[in-house]
């Protein structure tokens, strides 16, 4: 059961959004599309978003995708600031079973106090990000959960609103009504804009479920993302996307990987359920901390890997 905190109002700033693989899955469809010239485009632009994962061959899982193997793949955005490396705002940890068609989202609120692998200390989870990169943020993450991680898709949130704008804005239902910097959001279906959909995202301290509300509305978008581009059979604008993605997002899948996910997990998409992790807010020292008890932990835990077949 999800249970209610409130946080300090956190300071302006843009929102670390997490882009799904619907954004992947969208170049390979615009590439069968247009032919050739334009799937070689997509795939020298995934060649520019490469970047494999620093661990050991015995840490990686052996996953056949075309056997449908269930999958794990951490999804974050990332807010860079100038001589910073910066930090995600929050983290999804998506999960992905073709034998049973579904999709499991773990929201893991950025406040959460956990032990930091690699560093020696207890801290919030995404400072993870910021004393290790992904690397230290994938450790940290699967220690939390107890669970291994296979893949990761990380965006920089420059190219968030043209990513957004690219596919034609985006859908949602709209359950609270509030105003953030200047635009209304009315009770009730909205379409949304890249810059809207932002702010729809970011807003936080008018919530009355604070982090876990904004949350929710992040997976909202995340979901209408996945619709509008999975239903998108010609591209127009595919220049565009790729330029946007080019600059923007990181992922340690190759092209063939994401081909293999396109083929054989498309049908996942169909069930998706969402997931909040409960716990309580904690100041320590004027430091706000999101505690999840063990026994919250543990289940999760057991949760995942029934979902991604381990014993």
């Amino acid at each position: 059961m999800e249970q209610e905190h409130t946080s300090p109002t956190p300071k302006k700033r843009k929102l670390g959004f997490k882009i799904t693989l619907g954004v992947i899955f969208l170049l390979i469809i615009g590439a069968c599309a247009y032919g050739f010239s334009v799937y070689h485009s997509v795939a020298g632009t995934l060649k520019k978003t490469h970047e494999p994962l620093k661990r050991s061959a015995s840490e990686q899982r052996v996953i056949n995708l075309a056997a449908g193997d269930p999958i794990s793949v951490l999804l974050f955005g990332v807010d860079q600031r100038d001589g910073d490396r910066g930090r995600p705002d929050s983290l999804i940890l998506l999960t992905a079973n073709p034998g049973d068609k579904s999709i499991k989202m773990v929201s893991i609120p950025r406040d959460t106090y956990t032990e930091i692998i690699g560093k020696g200390i207890k801290d919030k989870i995404n400072h993870s990000y910021t004393y290790g990169g992904v690397d230290m943020t994938i450790k940290t993450v699967e220690n939390f959960l107890g669970v291994p991680i296979d893949y990761f898709v990380e965006v920089n949130m420059d190219g968030f609103k043209d990513l957004v704008d690219a596919v034609g804005g985006v859908t949602v239902n709209n359950t609270l009504n509030f105003s953030y910097e200047g635009t209304d959001f009315p009770i009730g279906k909205m379409e949304l804009n890249g810059e809207e959909a932002l702010k729809y995202s970011r807003m936080r301290a008018f919530d009355p479920q604070g982090d876990l509300g904004r949350q929710e509305r992040q997976r909202k978008i995340i979901k209408a993302f996945i619709k509008e581009a999975v239903q998108i059979e010609t591209l127009t604008n595919y220049g565009n996307i790729l330029e946007v993605i080019g600059k923007n997002v990181k992922t340690n899948l190759t092209f063939e990987e994401i081909k293999d996910i396109q083929k054989y997990y498309s049908q996942t998409r169909h069930s998706l359920e969402q997931i909040h992790i409960n716990g309580n807010g904690k100041e320590v020292k004027g430091v706000y901390y999101y505690i999840v008890p063990e026994k919250e932990r543990t289940k999760l835990s057991k949760m995942v890997k029934k979902h991604l077949d381990i014993q």
